[in-house]
């Protein structure tokens, strides 16, 4: 008995440890800072692989911050939250691909988290290019929220581990209504573990 439950035991390490190994790395670099995010494929595969396609293409570079919400710039909203929203460069929008399936937080187990980057959308299953950082938690963004009314949640699918400074002083820039002005701009995104063994 003991020794199954040692077993057991190691199994669950080494699952641990896989699924700890199993991430990818990406830093944003801004006008305002460093932002590194670490990704989770194995839990959002589809929406980890969509973003590091626009990554590993280009997309990101010269892309910008355009939206900041926060508690006091969303009156029409019951339900309010804090965010900040980036996507591609302007140059490129016409060459976005097709919108992925929505990877739910039910499905995942990622939640909302401060610093948890998720996708942005509309519709379920409309997500492309956009996507935004949470500043706090943010449960009403998980399956079952009622940040959008049909309840579906956001596709959380990774976090900052650097640079939340940066996330934060976005937030805080100049905006017209959630309309950053100037946008921040995203002079470069790129991994930094290609080539790693993970």
């Amino acid at each position: 008995m003991k020794f199954r439950l040692l077993l057991l035991g190691l199994g669950l390490f080494a699952a641990v440890q896989t699924r700890a190994e199993n991430t990818t790395r990406v830093l944003l670099t801004t006008d305002s800072g460093e932002i590194e995010l670490v990704l989770y494929p194995d839990q959002a595969p589809l929406t980890v692989a969509n973003f590091l396609r626009y990554v590993d293409r280009g997309f990101y570079n010269d892309g910008v911050f355009h939206r900041t919400v926060t508690p006091d710039n969303q009156p029409q909203n019951k339900i309010r939250i804090e965010v900040i929203q980036g996507g591609i460069t302007p140059a490129k929008e016409r060459d976005v691909g097709p919108p992925i399936a929505l990877e739910r937080t039910n499905e995942t187990g990622l939640k909302h988290r401060d610093g948890t980057i998720s996708m942005a959308r509309l519709e379920p299953d409309s997500a492309a290019s956009d996507f935004f950082i949470c500043i706090n938690a943010q449960p009403e963004l998980d399956f079952g929220g009622q940040r959008n009314p049909d309840g579906q949640g956001f596709a959380a699918f990774g976090q900052v581990v650097r640079g939340m400074e940066v996330v934060r002083a976005i937030q805080r820039a100049p905006a017209e209504g959630q309309t950053l002005t100037p946008p921040v701009k995203i002079t470069h995104a790129r991994q930094l573990d290609v080539g790693r063994s993970r």
